[in-house]
């Protein structure tokens, strides 16, 4: 009874006209930024947090989040008719979907992304519901050594989960602890790594690191690429409806990509990315039906399972954020940023604090998820006539925006110099193949990690075995020395290296 107690509060909350216009506006928003290549969620909401200061609290996270999940959405649809995946978790709906769409088939495709996003953005969002009360109680139990413990093993599993290089993987979490560091030490209230230089005494800002990294990188990425590369769509999309035989094959597709994507979305560094590739990896193993198309070829299948997976781990991946106050994958990151700034402290206290805020969100997913499917299906020829603006014009606009967001947050130009800098730091990355994603995860959990570690040793007097002492940290660390010594083992190795490779 205390779920649709809570939920009835929630849905007063997000019923509210502001809030259903901002998660309006955030779903738009999404799928405008998941339509057009080469600008993700991660970019855009870098871009936004500095808007978010004049909103209500709850109005800026509702935002928010509908730009997160309804990227999921917009994703598919150029990974559909032009055969670029707007979104990274995207990248395998390409491989049948752009299949369909060249044989005339594209209004299904469209319509299975759009209705298996639905149903498994609604059942992410069911489970995020009914977990979030139990995990917020286990998560009083937490002091300073499990928190440090638990966030030990969460840098582990994004080292493990991100896609490509182990070794890299594990260059940028460093790289993100050492940003993380700069900056006047808390309790001596000495400047460390500052250089001498005034500005960096306060440390590097959450924005300028995620604006410069993900939106300006990316931007200088696509910049260098030829115009050749980037498709445009000009057939017309008819027959939206999926016929009886589709229906068929991408139900039984849905529900296994739903369950895949619930569980691996609370996994830190995974995520929606990871459950995509992980359900198209499931349905090519289950056996084809007769006179059904081969994986490859336009199998709705293959459409439908990771499109249902990477919009059930983006809903599911805000439990470790609303319950624990720790981020799982860069977007998350970004929200404890956005709640830093409406002076909000993530985890367990949000419920019992602030439940107007934490049941408005969830209520306000349900809600999104709806829009989403009008805003996709019925109006799809919009979206079709964006991909046809020229880059000249679009990424101009967007640094001008970017470095607008920037210096409006402390009326500083060193912030856009800042920005400037990690923008080629950024190129490098993706130039070199390093994933940026735990760099950001380490530079948020980093001086979280340092706090907890210092409280736990002031705790027990300097005593270290507090770590494996408390039973509950003790489990968690030998979680963390497991996930290693697993993905050590060359056959799981092998086998890490595969999941991430399309054919």
């Amino acid at each position: 009874m205390d779920l649709f107690t809570n939920l009835s509060i929630g849905f007063g909350v997000a019923f509210t006209p502001i809030n259903l216009l901002y998660c309006f506006i955030g779903c738009l928003l999404g799928t405008l930024i998941g339509v057009l290549p080469g600008i993700g969620p991660v970019a855009t909401i870098a871009m936004l947090l500095p808007a978010t200061y004049a909103l209500p609290p709850v109005s800026a996270l509702i935002m928010l989040a509908g730009i997160y999940y309804g990227a999921q959405y917009g994703g598919s649809t150029t990974a559909i008719l032009v055969n670029l995946p707007g979104e990274s978790s995207s990248v395998v709906t390409v491989i049948d979907g752009y299949q369909m769409a060249r044989q005339g088939r594209a209004g299904p495709a469209l319509a299975a992304a759009g209705l298996g996003s639905f149903f498994a953005g609604c059942v992410g969002t069911l489970i995020l519901a009914s977990f979030a009360a139990p995990l917020t109680e286990v998560a009083f139990k937490f002091g300073p050594a499990e928190y440090f413990s638990l966030m030990v093993l969460g840098l582990i599993g994004a080292v493990v989960l991100a896609s490509g290089s182990l070794i890299k993987a594990i260059g940028m979490i460093v790289l993100g602890l050492l940003l993380g560091l700069i900056g006047t030490d808390v309790n001596s209230g000495v400047a460390r790594y500052s250089f001498d230089i005034p500005e960096l005494t306060d440390g590097i800002g959450f924005i300028v690191i995620a604006m410069g990294v993900f939106g300006y990188g990316e931007i200088i990425s696509n910049l260098g690429k030829h115009a050749d590369d980037r498709a445009v769509f000009t057939a017309k999309v008819t027959g939206l409806f999926p016929t009886k035989e589709d229906f068929r094959n991408m139900i039984p597709a849905i529900l296994r990509g739903t369950a895949l994507g619930s569980s691996l979305g609370i996994l830190p560094g995974g995520g929606a990315l990871l459950a995509a590739f992980a359900a198209y990896t499931v349905e090519k193993k289950t056996k084809l039906r007769p006179g059904e198309v081969p994986f490859g070829k336009g199998n709705i299948r293959g459409v439908a399972a990771p499109e249902s997976a990477n919009n059930a781990g983006s809903q599911t991946s805000f439990i470790p954020l609303l319950t624990l106050g720790i981020p799982p994958n860069a977007v998350m990151a970004l929200m404890v940023g956005a709640m830093t700034i409406h002076n909000i402290q993530p985890g367990p206290q949000v419920m019992t604090s602030n439940p107007q805020l934490f049941w408005g969100l969830i209520a306000s997913m349900w809600i999104g998820n709806a829009m989403l499917i009008i805003l996709n299906l019925p109006l799809i020829g919009i979206w079709i006539k964006l991909l046809t603006v020229p880059y000249r014009w679009l990424f101009p606009a967007i640094v001008l925006f970017c470095a607008i967001g920037v210096y409006s947050t402390n009326n500083n130009t060193w912030d856009i110099w800042m920005v400037a800098i990690f923008g080629v730091i950024g190129y490098m990355f993706i130039k070199l193949g390093a994933e940026p994603a735990p760099l950001l995860l380490g530079f948020i959990l980093g001086p979280m990690m340092e706090e907890n570690l210092r409280r736990a040793l002031l705790l027990s007097r300097g005593d270290w075995s507090v770590f494996v002492t408390r039973p509950l940290s003790a489990g968690l660390l030998a979680a963390a020395l497991l996930l290693v010594i697993i993905v050590a083992l060359p056959a799981v190795k092998n086998k890490r290296e595969e999941a991430f490779v399309e054919d």
